[in-house]
């Protein structure tokens, strides 16, 4: 890409969402701590997910991308991980039977540790203190002494990545993976539940398509794709100084890549073009998400593109829309039209969560499943009536039983949003909802028709 660029160059750029560290002489030490530690991720990954997530551009796959809001220092368990890979699991094959293609499946996972805030500061029965920022910069705690940025923090948040890291390769590959484990996952899900009819049709399809790849022969034994998976990890790239010291230079290629994680994205209150974070993503050479809300002008669409993706190479940019299910209309389509007419090539996707965030008449922040719900059918409507492919879906969700977003089949309502709420930041769809929302979107790219040709990427 730029010949003139570092990992540190962003820092001679305007930078938001930056935490005020009371003694950069610590940051300094723990960012020098992080330079020197292995990578979590390698540079061949991130060039797979890249050709993986061109096909998803072509319409050849469908891109699944989800995980925990904020993942914290106190969740950190297997059974924790076990549950959202679980989940996971039976969501990718639901919408791989739905579109009849191939899931690109991505965690939001080993690395989403900061989240940005509206406000420097919050004020809770008259005290003001620092905003939480995420586990890797301060704690959720309510004290003063909590909130101080602690560059200690992303020594923590690194050891933590790996470990998860650690679990879930051995997850992918280790037969915990396999699809009539998966399946029969699904299948107990249903009887434990007030399933739709149509959910148990497509369960049974599923069911029936395992039998008959039994009858030829095919079984986990002697088919590796039966037994285990390809999971990438993914987040928001929002702690620049972290995302610098694992920042290397790839040996084959000579490129630079983020080694904290496969996929990296930019925030929606991060992505100006002119600004520090789109300068350090503008030479990486990850796959790379951006954030799309109503603010993003066309004009600013096509800066990023130009700035990010100056080569269209196919796989390397996702737009990620999060617009609310009432302001769909008003936003994707003039995106779709301007990236359409400047010829460009790129992964659209729907965040369903963070345009749908409500405060309930108990207090909690919370999501209704029908607005999110909503907002995706909006999304795939929009690219059918544009002759465009709607390529995925990125959603805030657990494998734990919480009551963090109302409705669905497991009835979560206002007042039992108590029971369970255990968000670090935003509210997230449990195991139950998540998987609802697969075969809903099952349905969506089952009607999708076949998208048209795009240009080819360049070599």
């Amino acid at each position: 890409m730029m010949t003139d660029w570092t990992p540190s160059s962003w820092r001679q750029k305007p930078v938001k969402q930056v935490p005020a560290y009371p003694d950069m002489a610590a940051l300094a030490d723990a960012e020098r701590q992080l330079a020197s530690f292995p990578p979590l991720v390698f540079a061949g990954e991130a060039r797979e997910l890249k050709s993986r997530l061109a096909a998803v551009a072509r319409g050849e796959a469908f891109l699944l991308q989800g995980g925990d809001c904020a993942e914290s220092f106190a969740e950190h368990g297997a059974d924790h991980i076990r549950d959202f890979f679980r989940v996971f699991l039976q969501m990718a094959v639901v919408l791989t039977h739905g579109g009849s293609k191939p899931v690109v499946k991505i965690g939001r996972v080993a690395g989403q540790f900061a989240k940005p805030r509206s406000a420097d500061t919050e004020v809770i029965d008259g005290v003001e203190l620092p905003s939480y920022r995420g586990d890797i910069i301060n704690d959720i705690a309510f004290t003063e002494g909590s909130r101080v940025p602690d560059p200690a923090r992303m020594l923590m948040a690194y050891r933590q990545s790996a470990a998860t890291l650690n679990l879930l390769r051995a997850f992918s590959s280790g037969g915990y993976a396999e699809l009539t484990r998966i399946h029969e996952w699904t299948m107990d899900f249903m009887k434990g539940s007030n399933s739709n009819a149509r959910f148990e049709e497509v369960a049974k399809k599923i069911d029936d398509a395992i039998t008959f790849m039994g009858a030829l022969g095919l079984n986990p034994e002697n088919t590796p794709a039966l037994k285990q998976t390809s999971f990438y990890t993914s987040h928001e790239a929002l702690l620049l100084g972290y995302e610098e010291a694992l920042t290397r230079r790839d040996s084959i290629s000579k490129n630079f890549y983020a080694t904290s994680g496969h996929m990296l994205w930019i925030g929606d209150r991060t992505r100006n073009p002119d600004d520090a974070h789109v300068e350090y993503f503008a030479g990486i050479h990850n796959p790379i998400g951006v954030k799309c809300g109503p603010s993003l002008s066309n004009d600013d669409l096509l800066r990023l593109l130009d700035r990010l993706n100056p080569t269209d190479e196919a796989g390397r940019i996702t737009l990620i829309s999060r617009f609310g299910a009432d302001k769909v209309r008003d936003h994707l389509p003039r995106l779709i039209e301007t990236v359409q007419k400047a010829g460009r090539t790129v992964v659209w996707c729907c965040d369903p969560m963070h345009g749908n965030t409500i405060k309930a008449s108990t207090g909690y922040k919370t999501r209704p499943f029908d607005s999110v719900l909503t907002e995706v059918k909006e999304f795939f409507s929009v690219h059918r009536e544009m002759g465009t492919y709607a390529g995925g879906v990125h959603i805030e969700m657990t494998g734990d039983d919480v009551t963090e977003c109302v409705g669905g089949m497991s009835a979560v309502t206002e007042q039992s949003l108590s029971d369970r709420y255990h968000t670090y930041c935003d509210p997230r769809l449990n195991g139950a909802q998540a998987l609802e929302l697969a075969f809903l979107v099952a349905e969506e790219i089952h009607a999708q028709k076949p998208v048209r040709e795009v240009a080819p990427a360049a070599e």
